[in-house]
């Protein structure tokens, strides 16, 4: 009975040893999968902010060159990654507070590019995740202008965005139009096929501010200087929270961003410029696309190069 006694202890404490081994290689196993996983989601994280990040595109404004269900990769290393000195976010908008990193090169036109969309309730205010891909039309320091529906740049020669789409627009009656006849400033003077000269402007840039540059650059005055613009055609003033302004000098870099379906896309022409702050980065390939419709992948647009 001793020696059957001493063996049961025995077992149980052999059991118990093997037992706490087990455990010490199970919780192991556990934090290394953890910091595998950690590292991974680090990583990845890391990635979006610094190096490239993907968005789906949901309508036809760049319609052919991206369709809806495209995957598109968007490069931060071009223009430099934003980065975000303030996470206090809202969906109502807020005042962005951002610095960027050196990119290896800068904005061109004729790049396909992802912003915030600035115009929010008519004032500029950033919301994060509403996000826009644009072809870029004019640079700070250009002017742009459409004439008989093509686009006309005077610091470049080439043809701004899809010269096809632009004869279609051309070729269009005026009551067809689907995204609106008129454009910014909304004057019924300038409109979807011929508006401009329309100077982008440039940080540093000092211009004479008269009621039609109050209407041109409202938005922009308004976020520059906070405080509120009114233009008096009748008298002639252009106003900052009751005081006259007949000068500025712009504190930032904007652009002109048009959709390639010129014909139905909700752009620039509409809603004004972009600010240099609110560039998210350059649109490089569609890694996939899926049919809205059908959910099916399109195998012909699988890793296309824009």
């Amino acid at each position: 009975m001793k020696m059957r006694k001493k063996t049961e202890i025995s077992m149980r404490i052999s059991n118990k040893i093997v037992m706490e081994k087990i455990t010490k290689k199970q919780i192991k196993y556990i934090l290394v999968c953890f910091f595998i996983i950690m590292g991974l989601y680090i990583t990845w994280l890391l990635c979006r902010i610094f190096i490239m990040d993907r968005f789906v595109i949901p309508s036809e404004s760049m319609y052919p060159t991206l369709v809806p269900g495209d995957r598109v990769l968007v490069d931060k290393t071009e223009y430099g990654a934003r980065l975000y000195k303030d996470l206090h976010f809202d969906k109502a908008g807020v005042d962005l507070k951002s610095f960027r990193t050196r990119g290896l090169g800068q904005v061109n036109r004729n790049d396909v590019v992802a912003f915030n969309m600035p115009n929010n309730g008519w004032k500029i205010k950033f919301i994060i995740n509403y996000v826009y891909c644009k072809r870029c039309i004019a640079l700070p320091g250009d002017s742009i202008s459409a004439v008989n529906s093509h686009y006309i740049n005077n610091n470049y020669a080439g043809v701004l965005g899809l010269k096809s789409e632009q004869d279609k627009l051309a070729s269009l009656p005026d009551n067809s139009i689907k995204c609106g006849f008129f454009v910014y400033p909304y004057d019924r003077i300038w409109t979807i096929k011929n508006f401009g000269p329309l100077y982008i402007p440039r940080k540093g840039d000092i211009i004479d501010i008269h009621p039609k540059e109050g209407c041109m650059y409202g938005l922009a005055l308004e976020w520059e200087l906070k405080k509120k613009i009114v233009v008096d055609w009748e008298k002639g003033t252009v106003t900052a929270d009751g005081k006259s302004i007949t000068r500025h000098r712009f504190l930032h870099n904007y652009y002109f961003m048009a959709g390639d379906n010129i014909i139905d896309s909700d752009d620039s022409r509409y809603w004004g410029l972009v600010p240099e702050e609110y560039i998210i980065g350059k649109v490089v390939k569609v890694l996939y696309s899926k049919d809205k419709k059908t959910n099916k992948l399109r195998w012909n647009r699988f890793l296309k190069n824009m």
